[in-house]
């Protein structure tokens, strides 16, 4: 990658900013793409002066996509969204990977979610699958990552329920049964890397070493910030009523799309993209218990309860 040039669509991001270290490591320049130039500055300092280069993009737009991508060696998507899920996941992917294989750039990356299927009762899934397939049809050779939940220091998903356990004394839990296999930022951005080498038409799952039900991984985020609530799990028609009801409210504890999502398994079922490239996964204890302390009494310096 020494000296390669990387356009990174939604760089600036949760994943973005890790994958933008894993490649700056590796000696590529890189190329930051996204709606809010101003909101990438933080990936600046990571690299070398003339290392990293921001450029407003959105995905939407095929002219500012092809902007984007004139002249690099390799493209990497990593936009998401739950709003306007068709037009970022399924048409935004596919004008981002018309406009690399136009523009003559070798190596693609589409990320993805385990749980993208054309069949899925959510929008979610459907959206995700379509924007494969719009991938896989312009650019056939493209690598699509496929990551169950990922966790980070910064992420949305384990610091939500942190944030619920250390606020309320009884707990509810939706799609208590529903398993998860969290994985590492730092591993989905390794395998992004891997895949910019490995140009194989290869779609590849991942996910961490552990499979948690939502009650265990509440109950492990419980124990992990010396907190003991009361967990009750929240009856089937009770959360579907909850989505339908208020889940179009800003904020709503869950809309109707992610109570949907939440009726299947987000686990690794097909090949498994960090033993395919050789990265061992990260269990979720290693990197939690760090930065879980601000949820403690006391922070880092709290002895539990």
């Amino acid at each position: 990658m020494q000296g390669k040039l990387v356009t990174i669509f939604g760089g600036s991001g949760f994943l973005g900013r890790y994958v933008a270290q894993a490649l700056l490591n590796e000696g590529a320049r890189i190329r930051v793409a996204c709606r809010n130039v101003g909101g990438a500055n933080h990936i600046k300092p990571l690299g070398n002066v003339g290392q990293v280069q921001l450029m407003a993009a959105d995905v939407r737009k095929p002219d500012s996509v092809a902007r984007a991508v004139k002249d690099a060696d390799a493209v990497i998507n990593l936009v998401g969204s739950f709003d306007n899920m068709d037009a970022v996941q399924n048409v935004g992917a596919g004008i981002v990977a018309l406009a690399a294989a136009a523009a003559g750039v070798k190596a693609l990356v589409h990320v993805s979610a385990i749980g993208a299927d054309a069949h899925s009762e959510a929008e979610y899934g459907q959206s995700k699958a379509s924007g494969e397939a719009a991938v896989r049809a312009a650019f056939p050779s493209a690598v699509i990552l496929r990551p169950s939940i990922v966790f980070g220091r910064e992420d949305q998903f384990i610091n939500r329920f942190a944030g619920m356990i250390r606020s309320l004394p009884v707990v509810p839990v939706i799609g208590a049964d529903t398993k998860f296999q969290p994985v590492f930022v730092g591993d989905v951005a390794k395998a992004v890397a891997k895949a910019v080498a490995h140009q194989d038409g290869s779609t590849l799952e991942l996910g961490g070493p552990e499979t948690f039900s939502m009650m265990e991984l509440n109950r492990w985020i419980a124990k992990a910030i010396g907190r003991d609530p009361i967990f009750v799990e929240v009856p089937d028609i009770a959360a579907k009523l909850l989505a339908k009801g208020t889940g179009w409210l800003p904020g709503a504890p869950i809309t109707e799309d992610q109570y949907k999502m939440l009726g299947k398994d987000n686990v690794v079922t097909g090949t498994d993209g960090l033993a395919a490239y050789g990265i061992v996964p990260t269990p979720l204890d290693t990197i939690a218990a760090d930065w879980l302390n601000i949820y403690r009494r006391h922070g880092r310096f709290g002895g539990g309860q």
